[in-house]
């Protein structure tokens, strides 16, 4: 049986959920291949790991500025710089080898940047041996450079409009294939939304005071309210105690691995410009209030929900509160034109598709 290593981090969901997009795919379109999902980072360094993930989260949410200064400095490095950065993980290099040496994979596909890299140092360049290097790509249309200046055997991006940046950044020495975001293939069998009102809102909580906006848009008429609160107890506790003192009901969610049927019967969602986020959200063809945007990193999700207007950029509660009735005026107009939107840009089957990419390979 043909074996295919998926290599993510735990650095942002939206590796992991890329990740599971693919082995999924996999299973479904090509169940004669084994596919594995490895986080080698933290496999490698344990609790030293998910403590810098949780520096690194709260670095793009308490400080954003900072972490943009970061990200622009990755981005204007070049390839053999990176190297050079990254040789202080030769434990975790080590322990990849060791893994691509006992499965003897056909493939190795990377969600995440660095693994590239560590490839390259291991190995060298591609040179037509050994497992095909696949990365996926899992930002849109704003891309760091640590993504793409290493070597690879294909790189996957998530639509043209982010092919067309890379090789305008001078991508040649690799195939390049705009194949779609991974999304879960529950995406593709999502049954057609009910019309509102109710117009139902999910809100995604994130650093900004989910139960005020829950607050907030309570007070809007017509509308059916789901929060998740996802990890966050504190966000969780705070939704509670507004859940027992307001006339109007709603839910609340923590963590979950439904996010295909919530996105699926839900008529707008409102939540940070995360890559998985948006394009999730543009599978299940639900338009989107974005209420917070990683510099750098997040600014092209972002761009791909205003261009395509299927959503707004409001980043605080109270113009996120008024973009929801300007969205809901003149009986919804405006945001049934964002659900027709986005139908332009939804790609539900992504997954499928880079799992018979794969399976060809």
């Amino acid at each position: 049986m043909k074996k295919i290593i998926i290599l993510t981090a735990g650095f942002g969901e939206g590796h992991n959920s890329a990740a599971r997009g693919i082995r999924d795919g996999l299973q479904e379109a090509a169940p004669q291949i084994s596919a594995e999902i490895h986080d080698i980072f933290n496999e490698t360094y344990g609790w030293a790991n998910r403590l810098t993930c949780r520096g690194y989260l709260a670095a793009i949410h308490r400080a954003p500025n900072f972490w943009e200064t970061i990200y622009r400095a990755i981005d204007a490095r070049e390839h053999q710089h990176y190297r050079v950065s990254l040789r202080w993980l030769f434990f975790a290099e080590w322990r990849l080898a060791r893994l691509i040496a006992r499965e003897q994979p056909s493939a190795l596909v990377c969600v995440y940047p660095a693994y590239g890299h560590m490839l390259d140092t291991i190995y060298g360049r591609t040179n037509g041996h050994g497992p095909k290097r696949v990365v996926t790509i899992t930002d849109s249309r704003t891309v760091n450079a640590i993504w793409f200046r290493c070597s690879a055997d294909h790189f996957l991006v998530a639509n043209e409009p982010t092919a067309r940046i890379l090789r305008e950044a001078g991508v040649d020495h690799a195939p390049l294939h705009s194949l779609g975001f991974p999304v879960s293939p529950r995406f593709a069998a999502l049954p057609v939304r009910r019309p509102g009102p109710p117009w139902r809102i999910l809100v995604m909580a994130n650093n900004r005071p989910v139960d005020d906006l829950a607050r907030r848009l309570l007070a809007i008429p017509d509308i059916q309210l789901t929060v998740m609160a996802g990890r966050d107890r504190k966000a969780h506790r705070k939704l509670a105690a507004l859940q027992r003192e307001t006339t109007r009901p709603f839910d609340i969610f923590g963590w979950t691995d439904e996010l295909p049927g919530l996105f699926g019967s839900h008529h707008l969602l409102i939540g940070k410009a995360g890559g998985a986020t948006v394009q999730e959200a543009a599978a299940a063809r639900l338009p989107m209030i974005i209420n917070q945007i990683v510099p750098g990193q997040e600014e092209g999700n972002a761009q791909l929900m205003t261009d395509s207007n299927s959503g707004v950029v409001a980043l605080s509660n109270e113009e996120t509160t008024a973009a929801v009735s300007s969205a809901l005026a003149n009986d919804a107009r405006p945001l049934r034109a964002w659900s027709e939107n986005i139908a332009a840009i939804s790609q539900p089957g992504a997954s499928l598709r880079i799992a018979k990419f794969l399976r060809d390979l």
